[in-house]
């Protein structure tokens, strides 16, 4: 038996895959800080997926997903409903504006 360490939070169905393949999964539940750590380190991984698959459309549309479901979770860990993250972007919008306009900030004359 060969065993392949991990160490990250998966998904809640990835178990069920890897038993589904005749593997054997070895998994514990995280306490509430280490849940937070690991969201941070699930966040960090799943954004740079989703900018190395900037040139790929539908990889990317994958990716996107993947980072949209680590917020949600983290969302949910701080009991922060989604319509408050909703409503920080567009009061962050109308005060700031967006990105569609593609400025670039090279320097600033004091």
């Amino acid at each position: 038996m060969v065993r392949k360490v991990y160490n990250k939070l998966v998904r809640d169905r990835i178990p069920e895959y890897i038993q589904g393949k005749g593997k054997i999964p070895v998994t514990s539940i995280l306490d509430d800080s280490s849940y937070a750590r690991e969201l941070s380190s699930k966040l960090s991984e799943e954004t740079k997926e989703a900018i190395e698959a900037m040139e790929d459309r539908s990889k990317l549309i994958e990716e996107l997903g993947d980072v949209l479901e680590v917020i949600e979770a983290i969302a949910s860990r701080n009991l922060i409903d989604w319509s408050e993250i909703e409503e920080a972007q567009k009061r962050k919008r109308e005060e700031r504006g967006g990105f569609r306009q593609r400025i670039f900030l090279e320097s600033v004359i004091d």
